[in-house]
């Protein structure tokens, strides 16, 4: 009976992939393990696995472990596998953050295994290795490396993005100049600085903003780029700022940024854009109304 029932879940098993793969296209397909424990658990993991015609996941909770399926031109096993994480999830890659793990339901906390690094410190002072792995502490040392991580990662995620916030500005001056040819110039590199950004190297916080408004942004730069007709240019720009802001409100910039308002723009609607500088240079209307808006929030 229990040769039947396993020959009935590899069937359907593999249903799921062949299934996974004709949705997905550039289908890569890898085996990872993913601590859990039940139902529930498999629920979430593969909610926040799954991407519609991008990523499938599906868990087995006897063994723990995933098949993941991809379109490998758009995402890749770490970027599933850091939104599980961000879900309360450990992996062999990512640990979970304390509070997503602490909020998952009772029957849902599996154990964690302690991941301690070894060095000479902790190899040497039992009580410092075994106490650490069995209480799940980490030593000055590790607080450290893990420090230096955060700051690393926080690093390249700097240096990735202020290209995209740098071309953002002068997109912005040259609305304010309203310089068409300039602006279609200037969206080009957006666009160009938008494509190198390597999605894999971005803090997890950034990293699930910036899978929401990638598309969008990318869409609106290159929408922009192709036209020298600064009415429509402006009418582009009202979307591409507001996903801007979502993006740079995670990742922050170099200096203070200023999020402006115009109540006459879009039609008396309103419209909002970026600015490095406190002081009012309206890009939906330049020098017809420059000085209309007013600051809402400065981000820092």
């Amino acid at each position: 009976m229990n040769s039947i029932k396993k020959i009935v879940m590899a069937i359907i098993v593999l249903l799921s992939v062949t299934i996974a793969n004709a949705q997905i296209k550039n289908a890569k397909t890898e085996t990872v393990k993913i601590y859990g424990n039940c139902g529930m658990c498999k629920t979430t993991i593969e909610k926040a696995g799954n991407l519609k015609k991008v990523a499938q996941v599906d868990w087995n909770k006897d063994t723990k472990m995933a098949l993941l399926t991809y379109d490998s031109q758009k995402t890749n096993q770490e970027e599933i596998l850091k939104r599980i994480a961000l879900a309360g999830y450990d992996s062999n890659s990512f640990l979970a953050p304390e509070a997503a793990y602490n909020n998952l339901p009772g029957c849902c906390q599996y154990d964690r295994e302690a991941k301690v690094a070894v060095t000479s410190e902790t190899k040497n002072d039992p009580s410092n290795s075994e106490q650490a792995k069995q209480m799940g502490t980490m030593t000055n040392h590790e607080s450290h490396d893990k420090n230096s991580g955060t700051l690393n990662q926080e690093q390249k995620t700097n240096n990735q993005l202020k290209p995209v916030f740098d071309n953002y500005f002068l997109l912005k001056d040259g609305l304010v100049k309203t310089d068409g040819k300039a602006v279609s110039f200037i969206a080009k590199d957006l666009l160009t600085a938008l494509n190198e950004v390597k999605m894999d190297e971005l803090a997890m916080d950034v990293h699930l903003v910036w899978m929401k408004v990638m598309k969008d942004l990318m869409a609106g730069a290159k929408n922009i780029s192709e036209t020298e007709d600064i009415k429509k240019q402006r009418a582009l720009f009202m979307p591409l700022s507001k996903n801007m802001y979502d993006l740079i409100k995670v990742a922050k910039y170099e200096t203070p940024v200023f999020y402006q308002f115009c109540p006459m723009a879009n039609d008396g609607k309103g419209a909002n854009w970026l600015s490095k500088g406190d002081t009012i240079k309206n890009p939906y209307y330049g020098s017809q109304m420059l000085s209309c808006g007013k600051t809402v929030e400065t981000i820092k």
